[in-house]
Formats: structure tokens, sequence, C-alpha cells
């Protein structure tokens, strides 16, 4: 019997140190065929934000009994990961599982307990509750200026749309969404759960031929850099030019912004020191000269750059969308996404910098 017991460790034993030099093996495999999340992992000192973290999870774990809470930290990078690649929180639960590039970005092992699809869920809504990604982007931010990345030497203001799933509300119950009130129908005992379903913030407008539902992200960014340095959310159908004022500051010297920011009110909101170069825009009474459009043809080669940020998120984070209910919820997922674009574009801006070196 002793013999038995002795064989059958021993073999779990090897098998054990089997599977530790296969996952070794394979991440090295990763390695030298190009895993983007190491090089974002190596890039990046996480531990900045695990003050912000901890002070939303100030309670301790009580009692002896049940499991140890995971890493705050570790879970934080669950959302980057979830952002990165637009995944839902089951999908992420799967990715984790299945995927050892996402298991080494997390600094987990084979055998190591993997947060489920509920635990990313509360992490993430107890953040949205304590309104801190704010917070984690300006920690971000400021390790960008102590990092000389933020040059002021011009500042670019634009707007995109954030889809959020649309709504299938009647005639009656959009026109009391729009003055402001909760539907009369969705206050009965028996409709209760559509308040949970029904996004009351979210609004429709029109550009174009196209029609947009959701929210926008306004953003400011370093024209040189292309670094987000502010950001704005606000639901669709505002106006691009409303969260302008508030997002310029004394630090900027050159703003940067198409026709839509063109107007009285933008430029009177521009303190004194700071040069207008927004594109000046025309009407069918009075058309642009061609000296005006020579200016904006000079405008629009710095302008154009903070059409990389919203393309980097449409192309390499698979898309603008929110999969939330509400502002509260877009404001932190919005945010998130601005956090997240920062940290990949300081990751290629640090990789520049270390091939030219």
């Amino acid at each position: 019997m002793r013999d038995i017991w002795y064989n059958s460790s021993q073999r779990r034993a090897s098998a054990m140190q089997i599977a530790f030099w296969d996952e070794s093996l394979r991440l090295e495999n990763l390695s030298q065929l190009g895993d983007s999340l190491e090089r974002l992992n190596g890039a990046i000192n996480w531990e900045i934000f695990r003050p912000a973290l901890t002070k939303v999870f100030k309670k301790e774990h009580k009692g002896a009994g049940g499991r140890p809470p995971y890493d705050y930290l570790m879970l934080f990078k669950v959302l980057v990961l979830q952002r990165i690649y637009n995944l839902s929180d089951e999908q992420a639960e799967y990715q984790i599982n299945d995927r050892m590039s996402f298991m080494r970005f997390l600094g987990l092992h084979l055998g190591d307990r993997v947060p489920d699809a509920k635990t990313i869920w509360l992490f993430r809504d107890t953040l949205t509750k304590a309104n801190v990604i704010r917070e984690l982007f300006d920690v971000f931010g400021q390790q960008l200026k102590d990092a000389n990345l933020i040059t002021h030497t011009g500042t670019i203001v634009d707007a995109t749309f954030v889809e959020a799933p649309r709504q299938r509300n009647s005639k009656e119950e959009r026109e009391e969404i729009k003055s402001g009130n909760v539907p009369e129908a969705w206050k009965k005992p028996e409709n209760i759960h559509k308040l949970h379903q029904k996004d009351v913030d979210a609004t429709w407008t029109r550009k174009g031929n196209q029609t947009y539902y959701g929210y926008k992200d306004h953003v400011k960014a370093d024209a040189e850099s292309k670094l987000i340095t502010d950001y704005a959310v606000t639901t669709a159908s505002t106006h691009d030019s409303q969260p302008m004022p508030a997002m310029i500051n004394e630090t900027d010297k050159v703003v940067y912004a198409d026709s839509a920011y063109w107007g009285q009110p933008v430029a009177e909101a521009l303190p004194p020191h700071v040069e207008n170069q927004i594109h000046e825009r025309g009407t069918k009474k009075n058309p642009l000269t061609e000296e005006q459009k020579a200016n904006n043809k000079r405008k629009s080669k710095i302008r154009c750059r903070v059409e990389h940020i919203f393309g980097f998120m449409t192309q390499s984070m698979h898309g603008l969308t929110v999969r939330s209910i509400g502002l509260e919820r877009a404001e932190f997922n919005i945010g998130l996404t601005n956090l997240i674009y920062n940290l990949c574009r300081f990751e290629f801006l640090h990789r520049s910098v270390s091939t030219t070196a």
C-alpha cells in the first residue's frame, strides 16, 4: 500500500514538472513569435494604479472562511484585456482560461484560480460606482508628463461617437425620456425590470445621412505624441464644441480643431494666450476665400492626427461601443478606453525609442 501511494505521488510530481516545462516552452515560443501583451506588460509600471484601486476596496477580507480575494491589480488588468479585445465578462473568463498569453499578462499560472464572469462584473461595477476612472487616467497622465511626452506645443480637440445598444421604445416612451422623465408604464411592478434594461441617458443624433445612438467621447490630445491629455463624456446629441472651453487651460499654447468648433462662442471661450488654429467654416452666402482654404489645408496636417487616435480605438481595440446602460457606466467605459489607448500608445513610443537607441 505504501509503495502504491509513493508511486502515485511520484507520478503526480512528474506530471507537474512536465506541465511546468511545457508551460515555459509555450511562453518562450509566444515571446519569439511576438506577444504584444508581453510588450505592454514590460513597458507599463502597473503598480502606480494600486493605491487608487486599494482605496476603493479598503474593507479588508474578514474571517477565516471563504476564498481569499483576488489581487485588485490583476482584476484591473482583466478589464484592460476586455477592452483591448472587446470581450464580454463571459468571454473574458473563457479566454483567460484558454489563452496562455492572457494568463501571463495577468501573472497567472496553469494551476491558479481564474476570476469568473460574476467577479469581473462586480469589480467593474464597484469601480464605476466609486467614480475612480478619472483618477486612474490622471495617475498615468502624470507619468506621461514626468516622461516629458506631453509637449504642449500643440493641442487637438475632437469628438467621436460611442454607440450604445439601441432601444426599442414607443413614441410615448421616447417623449417622456426626452423630457427627463421615466415612462409611467415602467414604474408598474410588472414592468420594473425595464428600468434595468433601458438606457434613459443615451440620445439619438444624425451626422450626414447616418444616425447614431449613444454617447460622445470628447478628447484633447497632444499634437506631437498623440496622447490623450483630457476627455469628457456626453450624450451623442451634445454639440462637439460644448465641452471644449472646460478642457483648455493655461498649459495649452495652440489649439487645433475642425470646423464644427468654428464660431464666436468658442473663440471667446479660449484664453487670450491660446493661438486659435480652428478650421474656418464658410457658408453659401460667404464661401471661404482661397487663402482661408489654404490655411485650413495647413491646419489639417496637424489636426488629422486625432483621427489616428480614433482609428486605433476602432481597429486595434475592436470598435467604439459600450455594452453598458446609463451615463455613469458609459463614463467609466469610455474613460477606460481613453486610458488603455494611452497605455498602448506609451508602449509604442517606448518601443520606438528602444529601437532607435
